[in-house]
């Protein structure tokens, strides 16, 4: 079976992928095979590993403006979802609802799961209940994010992990684990904090943008605006700083960016969420 793959996309244990300018800036493949990737990549299906080892069919269509992601599920076959994603689904799939604490909560699990469910709420803006589907008997499940974008597949294995923006989790397949990973105090005070999923283990993650995803292989250092980060390799280094002063920081909601040093992919996103929250507040009736 043919598996598209991104141009730009290299392994995620950090061997060379991308040429860099300057020392520090990124280079991506060429328009052409940038255009192939995205014109092309809703109409293959991927294959993805589950629990129990089967493969999950998955497809990613609509992209790269309006993306949904279709799952065909074999018997035995499951794959996590956020709450709310949803769109349909056969009458042969069965849906179970759990705490969005990752799949190892402690000793004290309920009440555990609960207390780092509700940190996950509060400060990643995640849900506090994510779902499973299965299909004892075949099926098929349809997610879609809640805003417009697109959707891409990355797989882990190993020790591989991605860290993801919040909001951007979609869907995982596999033994792929989820925690929340904090930004740093400087988020807690800017409209554009950084909130963290970090993803490990075996399986395939897909994750969402709001509007198009672009990557950008990085051999040095780059600076990106943290409401425009979908997601980037954990051999990156980072750390988030504020520009513009302390004004900016407390008081505009602009001026956090995040700073990655090292070799990696970052994944960003053309347009920002807390911008369109900005332009549509002085809209809206009081």
């Amino acid at each position: 079976m043919t598996i598209l793959r991104d141009p730009t996309e290299k392994p995620l244990d950090g061997a060379s992928g991308g040429s860099s300018r300057g020392g520090g800036g990124a280079i991506l493949g060429s328009a052409s095979d940038t255009r192939t990737y995205y014109g092309e990549i809703g109409a293959l299906a991927r294959r993805t590993l589950s629990n129990d080892s089967t493969a999950v069919q998955t497809q990613i269509e609509h992209g790269p403006s309006f993306a949904w992601l279709k799952v065909a599920l074999s018997p035995g076959d499951e794959i996590q979802a956020e709450a709310g994603a949803m769109v349909t689904c056969s009458t042969t799939v069965e849906m179970s609802t759990h705490l969005n604490a990752g799949r190892s909560a402690g000793l004290f699990r309920v009440f555990f799961a609960f207390i780092i469910a509700l940190f996950r709420k509060f400060l990643g803006g995640e849900t506090i209940f994510v779902n499973r589907f299965r299909a004892p008997g075949g099926g098929e499940v349809v997610l879609a994010p809640s805003l417009s974008g697109h959707i891409i597949q990355k797989t882990l294995q190993g020790g591989q992990k991605l860290f993801v923006q919040s909001g951007s989790y979609l869907a995982s397949t596999g033994t792929i684990d989820t925690r929340l990973k904090f930004g740093g105090l400087r988020t807690l005070f800017g409209g554009e904090g950084l909130a963290l999923l970090e993803c490990s283990g075996n399986g395939n993650l897909f994750i969402n943008s709001y509007g198009g995803v672009l990557p950008i292989p990085i051999n040095g250092s780059f600076t990106v605006d943290t409401g425009h980060i979908v997601a980037f390799e954990g051999n990156l280094d980072f750390k988030v700083r504020s520009i513009g002063g302390l004004k900016s920081l407390f008081f505009s909601g602009e001026g956090l960016v995040c700073e990655f040093s090292g070799t990696g992919t970052v994944y960003i996103q053309s347009r920002n969420l807390s911008s369109l929250v900005s332009w549509l507040s002085p809209l809206l009736p009081a």
